[in-house]
């Protein structure tokens, strides 16, 4: 087959048209116009360098004698009386590996200490509104995971992982738009993404799968006949107590998210493999939407454009300081998952049309750029000092009230006169965040932000910017060794960490491939 790929930009509103694409697939091919064949975009980013904004397209195209390759998904089997395999976690990680089972044959069981998509919301309300904390359902536990109510970023396109088509192309199928196949930076939209993965639940159920929500794993224990007994406390409700449940199985899939600190406990009382992992601890900047737009569109942005994201990464004195997870025309949440804690996130739905954007800005920490006294937790104690910052924030304004402050007066060390509007619904409480955050981040989060604004982007670097903290849930603080052939952990065969929970994955995309191959290996 001679398919070749090519590239054309157009303005900004218009797509391609055959007057566009054949003279130059023509050329391409080897061929004349008229014997062109099909054509599709493969590719749309924005491009903002010149004076003109234009959108750039990568298109496959072929000859009229040859038609391009489809891609098609694996049919989904009737597994009700198939070999069961437990999936622990209920985010992307756990949705997509379950969804490998039922194209493999195997049925799985979703074990998920949060409720579903519909019930979170109540208890999300309650997070934001009253500042009440249910451990087990929130922005991070529950049906969808974290990424279900922070916008649905949708980046990683690397081929390293496995093939991102078979996420994008489930993702459709279940009502994402079809825009996410060929954007470069896709989204679907926390308004979209209930839905979604309501429709990927109905699917599994339908095919024979089975659910189980509100249902907290508690205990592994490795069978003599070789099986993986799971020990779980099944959640009550204000009309019903609180029981224990097993589950039984050869296989167990533990896809259990970044956040969920009682599992690696778990482990370590077991003596079972754990290793401490870097991870990043910083703040969410807010600017206003139209000055990001100003920014990243040279003053050129217009109604009809996409609103402005950005993205950044550069190096302080030997560690990384990055963007992270930044929402256009967002809001901010609080993404406690304990009583006693302050994590902030990041959300925004499809059409991002908020006045306000908001990023994670955020420091790497390596195990090494910590307080000698943590080593005493062993392979914890990423998690511990993770744990301890977050305490310290919400021990500053004894409440979810996020410490909030200019940033310029941040990158002095001066205290703000008064705060601009935040988008954070708990509230912002005038503090000194410089004075807060561990030395080893503030400093380089001071050196960052007026070089963000000198290097990449003129105006970012100013007052109008509200930082707030602490936003510290950017990836896993401790990772669970697996062989990486099997990917079974070293210390239970037949279990196997899966995701951002397990140290290997760090994002919706990513997470949902390494379900996926995890599944595959099963």
């Amino acid at each position: 087959m001679s398919m070749k790929q090519i590239e054309i930009a157009c303005k900004i509103g218009r797509d391609p048209q055959n007057a566009d694409v054949l003279p130059i697939a023509a050329k391409a091919l080897g061929v004349k116009a008229d014997k062109v064949g099909d054509w599709r975009i493969a590719r749309r980013s924005v491009d903002a360098r010149s004076s003109e904004i234009l959108y750039r397209y990568k298109i496959d195209v072929c000859r009229k004698d040859e038609n391009l390759e489809e891609y098609h998904l694996d049919e989904y089997q009737d597994v009700h009386n198939a070999e069961p395999v437990l999936v622990v976690g209920a985010g992307p990680a756990g949705m997509f590996a379950a969804l490998k089972l039922l194209m493999r044959g195997f049925k799985p069981i979703v074990i998920e200490r949060g409720k579903d998509v519909h019930g979170r919301k109540y208890d999300m309300a309650a997070l934001s509104r009253e500042g009440v904390v249910n451990p087990d359902s929130n922005y991070c536990f529950g049906e969808g995971g974290a990424g279900t109510f922070s916008d649905g970023k949708l980046f990683t396109r690397s081929s390293k992982r496995g093939d991102v088509r078979e996420v994008l192309h489930q993702l459709v199928a279940f009502g994402a738009d079809p825009d996410i196949l060929v954007n470069a930076h896709p989204h679907i939209g926390s308004d979209r993404l209930p839905v979604v993965v309501e429709k990927i639940r109905e699917c599994i159920l339908e095919h024979g799968g089975e659910y189980h929500f509100s249902c907290r794993l508690t205990d592994i224990e490795k069978l003599n006949d070789g099986n993986i007994k799971l020990y779980c406390e099944s959640l009550g409700s204000s009309t019903s107590a609180s029981k224990s449940i097993t589950f039984t199985a050869k296989k167990v899939i533990l896809a259990t998210g970044h956040s969920a600190r009682d599992i690696y406990e778990l482990f370590a009382r077991k003596g079972w493999a754990l290793e401490a992992k870097g991870l990043a601890i910083g703040v969410r900047a807010e600017h206003p939407q139209w000055l990001i737009n100003k920014i990243q569109y040279h003053g050129k942005w217009q109604p009809f454009m996409p609103v402005a994201e950005y993205s950044f990464v550069t190096q302080i004195e030997g560690r990384g300081v990055f963007s992270f997870c930044m929402c256009p025309g967002g809001i901010l949440v609080p993404s406690s998952t304990a009583p006693g804690e302050l994590v902030l996130n990041g959300m925004s739905n499809s059409a991002r049309n908020g006045k306000i954007a908001n990023s994670g800005v955020v420091v790497s920490v390596e195990p090494s750029d910590i307080p000698e006294e943590y080593a005493q937790y062993g392979p914890l104690a990423m998690m511990r000092y993770q744990a301890d910052i977050e305490k310290k924030m919400y021990d500053y304004s004894s409440s979810l009230k996020a410490p909030g402050q200019r940033m310029m007066d941040f990158c002095r060390r001066i205290p703000s006169k008064d705060l601009p509007k935040s988008t954070y619904h708990p509230g912002v409480l005038n503090a000194p965040l410089h004075e807060l955050l561990p030395e080893h981040i503030s400093w380089r989060l001071k050196l960052a932000f007026p070089y963000v604004g000198n290097k990449f982007m003129h105006g970012y670097y100013t007052n109008e910017a509200l930082l707030t903290g602490v936003e510290s849930r950017t990836s896993s603080p401790v990772r669970i060794p697996r062989d990486p052939l099997t990917f079974e952990s070293l210390s239970v065969p037949g279990l196997y960490p899966c995701g951002e929970g397990a140290g290997y994955a760090g994002g919706i995309v990513s997470s949902a491939l390494d379900g996926i191959a995890c599944a595959a290996k099963v």
